[in-house]
């Protein structure tokens, strides 16, 4: 692990160190108290089996009684442990999904255009669970089971180091064994991880269009879909769990094979008078506190493992740096008044498809300009340069004749509303969702935005009226209804700039009449850029651009396009025969 890494996985600890160290001071009594126990129970047997005699008795009570005070010692360690530890974990586990969501909140639309949503999901939730895991587990088990395995084997050298030298001789076999079973599980804890992120892809996709899923029929496509992503993902596991038995099984037969071989040589020394029996009964309960720590130093070592895929995965991630973010030094954008301006702009894709290139236009504050053109000459792309949702190529996008590098995203989108054709709505209520468009919104002013949308009447209409549940999406309302809600957001936020991507090409005749009427209420005494479907609907627009693949061909009101007769004219004609 790089040691910036190192540093980073560390920090998690620090917001709650104190809890760490006293987890790590339980973790250390436990272990010592672990030691010190069967010392007692040697000292028991060895004074009933060997010395007898009438003060033995009294003996035997105070050592017993010392016995269940560092039993009940070590329970309360081991409370403290599993309970604020785990808390531990959690917490941590807390942070750093809260850190993930953030930094996802931040990645530019060309991470999402090649990622999918539900293998980010399997990052910020199975990953950073495996990741609570190891936080907590990790360092108290690793220190519990190295000073548990360190001093079991030194005082099985102190009681008797010949036979000691026959456990040890176990060692180097056992831990070759544990090595090379780690390295399988490793890969396939890794391969795992990603193919649980592909099922968690394949689901996302599959239930977020179950309507036309099930519109076609298609169940059974996106079930033999999802079947095999799960199988692959099943092979993993077995893969996973086959490493894992092997080692297991392994470690279980050394676990058996010693105290034999102890139990062999250790008669063999008593025979010969060497060893007394109470010494032996010590010896065997020292070789379970030898065996048991490298066993579970093998669960360790596959919470270690699950740790470092998480943590590469986490890491990948959060190292992913936002295409677009502030530049060293960016300002403020106050209010704009709305010119925009492109000199000189060029876009291509990242497959390499350029989009446009030399592009020059001025829109000035208040104008309304209507983008049309045939489907991928670049409309939807020169509207998303403007709040910097993508980055050009060349040449400089400015507003108010400021550069839109130049300024936070935060106070330059403060400045544009997106009233677009595809309306996302979120679970809540109706009046949670307007107020989307500015938070801490007071319902008067929620109310007012949704009148000037031409929502109110219907939403009073709604069972619960403003605090209605509109459910997933707000799939319980209508199309129109949505898309006057979205109009009623941006309305709260009022904006200087809008931007209407096919806001009304989804709808029927009726309802497009409706929130037309919507939007060229909000677009009054606001700079409008207009992308326009139906041509039927932007005739009134101050300036209308058409659009080919070398950028703008033609420019004029509806009246002189027509007169032209050239390519506007032709889209006009072909969309009043649809």
């Amino acid at each position: 692990m790089r040691k910036e890494r190192l540093k980073k996985l560390v920090s998690f600890y620090k917001p709650y160190k104190t809890v760490f160290f006293l987890d790590l001071l339980c973790s250390l009594v436990k272990a010592g108290i672990a030691l010190v126990l069967p010392l007692g129970v040697g000292y028991i047997t060895g004074a009933l089996l060997e010395r007898g005699g009438p003060g033995v008795l009294g003996q035997v009570l105070w050592v017993g009684a010392g016995l269940l005070a560092l039993v009940l010692i070590q329970a309360l360690c081991s409370y403290y442990s599993d309970y604020q530890g785990h808390y531990l974990g959690a917490k941590i586990e807390r942070d750093m999904r809260e850190e993930m969501f953030r930094h996802c909140q931040g990645l530019s639309f060309s991470y999402y255009d090649s990622h999918t949503v539900g293998d980010l999901m399997s990052r910020i939730t199975n990953d950073s669970l495996a990741l609570a895991e190891f936080f907590h587990h990790v360092p108290e088990d690793l220190v519990v089971n190295v000073i548990k395995f360190i001093g079991a084997a030194a005082i099985l050298l102190w009681l008797n180091w010949p036979i000691a030298l026959v456990v040890l001789a176990f060692l180097p076999f056992m831990t070759w064994y544990t090595l090379h079973f780690n390295r399988k599980m490793a890969a396939a804890l890794a391969l795992g991880r990603e193919r649980m992120g592909a099922v968690n892809a394949q689901t996302e996709d599959s239930l977020s269009g179950i309507r036309v899923v099930q519109s076609f029929g298609n169940e059974p496509v996106e079930e033999a879909k999802f079947a095999a992503q799960n199988q692959r993902f099943c092979e993993a596991r077995r893969l996973g769990y086959r490493g894992e038995a092997l080692c297991w099984g392994g470690m279980e037969a050394f676990a058996s094979l010693i105290p034999i071989a102890v139990a062999i040589a250790g008669s063999i020394a008593i025979l010969k008078g060497s060893m007394p029996l109470s010494e032996l009964v010590v010896f065997l309960m020292y070789v379970s506190s030898f065996t048991g720590p490298i066993q579970s130093l093998v669960n360790t070592s596959r919470l270690i493992q699950e740790g470092r895929t998480a943590f590469a995965r986490y890491t990948e991630l959060m190292e992913t740096r936002p295409e677009i973010a502030d530049a060293p030094g960016a300002a403020e954008l106050p209010r704009a008044e709305g010119k925009l301006e492109f000199r000189d702009v060029g876009f291509r894709y990242q497959d390499g498809e350029t989009v446009f290139r030399h592009l020059n236009l001025t829109v000035e504050a208040g104008e309304y300009v209507a983008l049309v053109g045939a489907s991928g000459v670049g409309k939807t792309t020169l509207c998303s340069l403007i709040p910097r949702f993508y980055q050009p190529e060349e040449g400089q996008v400015l507003l108010d004749g400021v550069p839109v590098q130049s300024v936070t995203l935060s106070s330059l989108r403060r400045n544009i509303g997106l009233v677009q054709q595809d309306v996302y709505l979120f679970t809540g209520t109706v009046a949670e969702n307007i107020a989307y468009g500015r938070p801490g919104a007071s319902r008067a002013e929620v109310v007012e935005a949704a009148k000037k949308a031409g929502a109110h009447d219907f939403i009073e209409k709604l069972p619960q009226g403003y605090d209605t549940d509109i459910g997933p999406h707000g799939v319980r309302l209508s199309g129109g209804q949505q898309q006057r809600l979205s109009i009623a957001r941006v309305f709260l936020k009022d904006p200087p700039v809008l931007l209407f991507d096919e806001a009304t090409s989804a709808l029927d005749a009726h309802s497009e009449k409706v929130v037309q009427r919507s939007l060229e209420q909000l677009a009054r005494h606001r700079t409008t850029l207009v992308i326009a479907h139906r041509l039927s609907t932007i005739q009134n627009a101050g300036r209308i651009l058409v659009l080919d693949e070398h950028g703008i061909c033609e420019e004029g009101t509806h009246r002189e396009l027509m007169a032209k007769g050239g390519v506007y004219a032709g889209l006009y004609q072909t969309s009043l025969d649809l």
